[in-house]
């Protein structure tokens, strides 16, 4: 059984998902014998030895002892945690997969990717993810003193709320979301694999014709607080077929 997640965005600001995930992987997750984070796993992540304060510790200390018991987990990065190091596969037992990865089971193919790279409409964030996966510009970040960075992600957090906020629900809001061209030329340079993504926050599972080949795009669903309730979902395949799995937990 493999498992996939996506956009977590686990902060102290969020302590109703961080137990919702520490009851998922302490519970459901330990039926898998691989777990596939898709990135955006942490809301901010300004470098591994920024992890220290008590949810990154305790998040860390559930990966840790899932990893020993034998749950296989892999980690993919995404637009809010891309400074995922070394240090911190260390310290849990997670293997660090490039963007995309293809994953290859005796059944089937897929190829996994935490989605922002589709979203070839929104110009200026690209230019932004070219700057930030450098790695010149990465080191040089890293170099600099932990609240320096992390006054410097508070502010582009800042700046990508605000900008997500003045999209949405105007003529801009197809910008947050994959462009179908560069979706179907991806599926088309992987051989049409079927395609699990996050990033957009929009879960559904899409149909795509490229070339007169039939294949799918499974969007994972974001992990949310509202009105007093934690919600995620899990996806499954078993050798068979995909399924989501919701979760849910009183804050």
């Amino acid at each position: 059984m493999l498992h996939f997640i996506s956009d977590l965005h686990l902060s102290p600001a969020t302590p109703g998902l961080v137990r919702l995930f520490g009851d998922y992987l302490n519970g459901p997750a330990r039926q898998a014998e691989r777990l596939f984070i898709l990135g955006d796993f942490f809301e901010a992540w300004v470098g591994d030895d920024g992890g220290m304060d008590p949810v990154s510790r305790q998040v860390k200390a559930w990966l840790r002892a899932a990893s020993d018991a034998g749950l296989a987990i892999a980690f993919l990065h995404g637009n809010r945690d891309f400074l995922v190091g070394e240090v911190f596969a260390a310290e849990t037992g997670v293997t660090l997969l490039p963007d995309p990865y293809v994953l290859s089971t005796p059944e089937w193919q897929f190829v996994l990717t935490h989605g922002d790279a589709l979203c070839t409409d929104d110009l200026p964030y690209q230019a932004f993810r070219a700057q930030v996966r450098n790695p010149q510009w990465q080191a040089a970040f890293l170099a600099k003193p932990l609240q320096e960075r992390i006054a410097i992600a508070m502010g582009l957090r800042a700046q990508s709320e605000a900008g997500k906020a003045e999209k949405a629900g105007t003529s801009a809001e197809y910008l947050m979301d994959v462009n179908p061209g560069a979706t179907d030329d991806f599926i088309r340079s992987h051989g049409y694999a079927t395609v699990i993504h996050g990033h957009t926050h929009r879960p559904a599972t899409h149909d795509h014709i490229v070339d007169g080949i039939h294949t799918q795009r499974w969007v994972l669903a974001d992990w949310h607080e509202a009105d007093g309730t934690a919600r995620g979902e899990y996806l499954t395949w078993d050798g068979e077929a995909l399924a989501r799995h919701p979760l849910q937990q009183t804050v």
